[in-house]
């Protein structure tokens, strides 16, 4: 522990997902090492603190140089987890590059230091293959923006220590995370799954010419995404059997769900569509610039977030899902 009794996080890399740890971590009274080689570490930081800092819960009077007092930066990665509590990796998705970095964390950080990786696509035994002892390191996945979107997903090895997997539940839940533990490791993990399903119909619709990218974007806002915010897929389905629930919904439909699944499109990620695509998005964002697109997703999320809870704060009987008794008048 730091001085402070709070913890030190040691965060490596400094790209989107380091930022938004880096403020999630200070947003919650942590000391924050930052491990970057670039030069221009600490004006790169601020300028994320500047752009991710307002949105954290009660963030508007938030002053990112005084959250900046709390990082230190150190460029070498042995020295930089030398004395942490917890390590957060976000190195690029190269597996070689991966062992080699747990490699040194392994012999450079505490025995009780907490390893965690951020990556989407690498499962923690391949990532330990270097390591004298793997059974610290555990991935945990965030979904961009980390310091807002609150799922972790949580995934240990066969040499994972269980103990390990524990505390990394109870390191991100601390910082206010909903972390999910996944039964067995799998290639690039549930919500990328997810997400890459949705887009690549996406893809094939607008390449297709049935709706263009800004109207694709609003048939999800105004459907399919409004619904997932509240309650999930199988949640969903289940009211639309109504009283017969799940079972009755896929009676009904399940011939027909194999139809559609059958029909979806497989999209060729040929130059032709992403230069389509790119200069799609370009003419759609282009114009507001990175920081401005990030403070208007993230303001999005929080507000719902914060409309959710209060929600479970202010609905009698709720089970913090929002869910209330049948006598509820909720359903």
């Amino acid at each position: 522990m730091s001085g402070t009794g709070r913890p030190t996080v040691a965060v490596i890399g400094a790209g989107t997902i380091g930022l938004g740890w880096i403020t999630l971590f200070l947003g919650n009274g942590l000391d924050v090492r930052v491990n970057s080689r670039r030069p221009e570490a600490r004006s790169v930081v601020l300028r994320g603190l500047r752009t991710f800092a307002p949105t954290l819960p009660g963030g508007a009077g938030v002053d990112p140089e005084e959250l900046l007092e709390r990082v230190t930066f150190e460029p070498d990665v042995a020295r930089a987890v030398a004395d942490a509590d917890v390590v957060q990796e976000n190195a690029p998705e190269d597996l070689p590059l991966k062992q080699e970095l747990f490699r040194t964390v392994g012999e450079a950080a505490p025995e009780h230091a907490l390893l965690l990786s951020s990556t989407s696509t690498l499962l923690p035994d391949a990532m330990g293959e270097r390591m004298k002892d793997s059974g610290r390191l555990v991935v945990g996945h965030p979904f961009n923006s980390p310091h807002i979107v609150p799922l972790v997903e949580v995934v240990g090895g066969e040499r994972t220590d269980p103990a390990a997997v524990a505390e990394a539940v109870g390191f991100y839940r601390s910082v206010g995370r909903t972390p999910v533990v996944l039964r067995k490791p799998i290639a690039r993990l549930v919500a990328n799954r997810l997400q890459s399903a949705l887009l690549r119909e996406s893809i094939h619709l607008v390449r297709e010419g049935v709706v263009s990218m800004e109207e694709l974007d609003t048939v999800v806002t105004q459907s399919i995404g409004l619904r997932w915010s509240t309650i999930g897929p199988f949640h969903a389905f289940h009211l639309g059997g109504g009283e017969g629930g799940l079972r009755k919904w896929l009676g009904h439909l399940g011939t027909g769900l194999e139809e559609s699944w059958a029909e979806l499109g497989s999209p060729r990620m040929t130059e032709e569509t992403i230069d389509a695509l790119g200069s799609e998005a370009e003419r759609l964002f282009g114009g507001k610039g990175y920081p401005r697109l990030c403070r208007e997703r993230d303001l999005r999320h929080r507000a719902v977030l914060d409309a959710l809870a209060a929600v479970e704060r202010d609905t009698p009987g709720t089970d913090g899902t929002g869910s209330v008794p049948e006598d509820g008048g909720v359903a």
